[in-house]
């Protein structure tokens, strides 16, 4: 089947789509509303449709809500370098400036939560606030895995993150993602997801969307690039030089939104990351929700939400 052009992801609703050039790179976004700047960045395997209840909700509230495509993702530029967390980081702080705000609040779903709380470590003066969806703070993450990675309890974090280390080899999880036009991809969804979203016609149609996005020509690859830079870096210096930039508290307020029933970043890990948040943080568990509240339960994540926002 012939591979989808990346403009399908320029999807019609309440919304504009443009390109931003931010860091040496162009970045397709979709925004609405007016106000001030709330920059939503998405996770593994999606791009920035994964935001449209929280897109016009935040819109209606009196936001400028703006959904990006991340680097490698949907519209957006897909270089064979830059998915280290410096550059990633490089890329949320080009795009706040580039949308010619001096600060943003920063909402990330997994891999756009560590996006985020690394940007608020490494470009302070453009992150008013922090929220992260289904995700830890990097070192976290990192200390759970270590702690983890050779116990045989059923349920511990580098067993539900296995796909990390299977994701380390040359071509083949490409193949593996996109072959069955990304039916693998799906099967993450839904393995990650709770079990009063995984039955509805909405996780029809966003495991539809998403199969769609990542059979993109270079997605694929660079989707895995994110991960793979993450575990080259722990035996080089660059790991060590990263979690010596972000070990220290944040100065933004943190919301964390977590889904009590996560099976990828498991409750106990996003508990963990207490000692990094910022003051006046906060940590939201919402019951039978797995890996993507903003998807799960869009109505408790946007409240969620938006109560934070007024109040930082």
């Amino acid at each position: 089947m012939t591979p989808p052009d990346p403009s399908i992801v320029r999807i019609d609703g309440p919304w504009a789509h443009r390109d931003v050039s931010a860091n040496g790179i162009r970045l397709h976004v979709a925004e609405a509303g007016h106000g001030p700047l709330v920059l939503f960045l998405h996770g593994f395997g999606q791009f920035w449709w994964t935001w449209r209840h929280q897109l016009t909700a935040l819109a209606d509230a009196g936001y400028h809500a703006v959904a990006a495509d991340l680097r490698g993702y949907g519209d957006s530029d897909k270089p064979p370098r830059g998915y280290d967390a410096w550059t990633l980081a490089g890329d949320v702080a080009g795009l706040v400036r580039a949308l010619g705000e001096r600060h943003a609040h920063l909402v990330g779903h997994a891999w756009g939560g560590l996006l985020a709380w690394t940007a608020a470590a490494l470009h302070p003066r453009v992150v008013a606030s922090v929220t992260v969806l289904g995700g830890a703070h990097p070192l976290a993450l990192r200390s759970a895995l270590a702690r983890t990675a050779f116990r045989r309890k059923r349920s511990n974090q580098a067993r539900a993150l296995a796909h990390l280390f299977r994701f380390q080899v040359p071509m083949a999880p490409e193949r593996w993602l996109t072959e069955d036009d990304g039916a693998n991809l799906e099967a993450l969804l839904r393995a990650w997801s709770g079990p009063r979203w995984t039955s509805t016609r909405d996780f029809d149609t966003s495991a539809a969307m998403f199969r769609e996005a990542v059979r993109i020509p270079g997605v694929a690859h660079s989707a895995l690039e994110y991960y793979r830079w993450a575990f080259r870096a722990q035996f080089r210096g660059e790991g060590r030089r990263f979690a010596d930039a972000v070990g220290t508290r944040v100065a933004a307020p943190v919301l964390q939104i977590h889904g009590a029933a996560d099976p990828c970043v498991l409750p106990e890990t996003a508990r963990a990351s207490a000692p990094w948040r910022g003051p006046h943080s906060v940590l939201d568990e919402l019951a039978d929700v797995g890996h993507f509240p903003q998807l799960e339960a869009p109505d408790e994540t946007t409240k969620a939400l938006l109560d934070f926002l007024a109040k930082s």
